[in-house]
């Protein structure tokens, strides 16, 4: 079809222009999401005073240094791109309280990242990261922060000390605190039954069959058991007061 291929579909500034809209805050978000591009849109700069620039779900493999443009920018979705690093220029973006970044291909963050001091929330997930640098700590307005879903095998403990960080996803990472550890063998069998009578309303018959269990308990926890040829008696199971009005029934079995 016209306007796609290889470069994905081109964006004009009418089509940027349809795009804006106010988001439930009150602030004006520019929504190019699911739009097929695959080069930034440099028209886009005539609305580069947009509080809020939705470019997730495309196919982007980078975001040029003018990003710095955007300096109203309070919110930013770039997830489900193919960027495999960011711009320096991030790091001026001082009004960020937003930046999502999942599902892409970063392997590595720019130390401008952690300029953006007003940060709330930081998804980082679904990326090929093997290490984050301490310097997110500095981050100290960070309430959500994701990682999941990397190759990380140490978070820093700036990070994980982050004053007001509520929520911290590091789920499927080869960390090695969160390694699931061997579920420890019972050597204590369990019992099948258990019998809720008192002694007095047995008759000798089965008292001598519940002792002599009783006396097998013991050597369970070293020995295997086998199969059980001991007469079962399920009605044993039944309050006492039953007990007492059966007892005639379980001395003829």
């Amino acid at each position: 079809p016209k306007g796609k291929g290889p470069q994905g579909k081109r964006i004009t500034l009418k089509v940027a222009k349809n795009s804006v809209r106010v988001a439930f805050n009150g602030r004006r978000r520019l929504d190019l999401s699911k739009m097929g591009i695959a080069t930034f849109p440099k028209c886009i700069l005539e609305l580069a005073d947009v509080e809020e620039l939705d470019l997730s779900r495309n196919m982007l493999k980078k975001i040029p240094n003018i990003i710095e443009k955007f300096q109203n920018l309070m919110w930013l979705d770039l997830h489900s791109n193919q960027l495999d690093e960011l711009p320096a220029a991030i790091g001026t973006l001082h009004n960020l309280t937003y930046l999502n970044l999942c599902n892409n291909k970063l392997k590595g963050l720019p130390e401008e990242l952690t300029l953006l001091r007003n940060l709330r929330t930081l998804n980082l997930g679904l990326n090929c990261l093997e290490t984050i640098p301490t310097t997110l700590g500095t981050l100290r307005e960070l309430i959500e922060l994701g990682l999941f879903d990397n190759a990380l095998t140490i978070i820093p403990k700036s990070v994980k000390k982050l004053p007001k960080l509520e929520k911290l996803n590091v789920k499927r990472n080869p960390l090695p605190e969160f390694a699931e550890e061997e579920e420890p063998i019972d050597t204590v069998k369990r019992i099948e039954s258990l019998y809720l009578v008192e002694k007095k309303d047995l008759c000798s018959s089965c008292l001598q069959t519940c002792q002599g269990e009783r006396d097998e308990l013991h050597k369970l926890e070293d020995v295997t058991p086998g199969p059980s040829n001991k007469p079962s008696f399920p009605l044993l199971v039944a309050p006492n007061s039953s007990a007492r009005d059966n007892q005639e029934e379980w001395r003829m079995k």
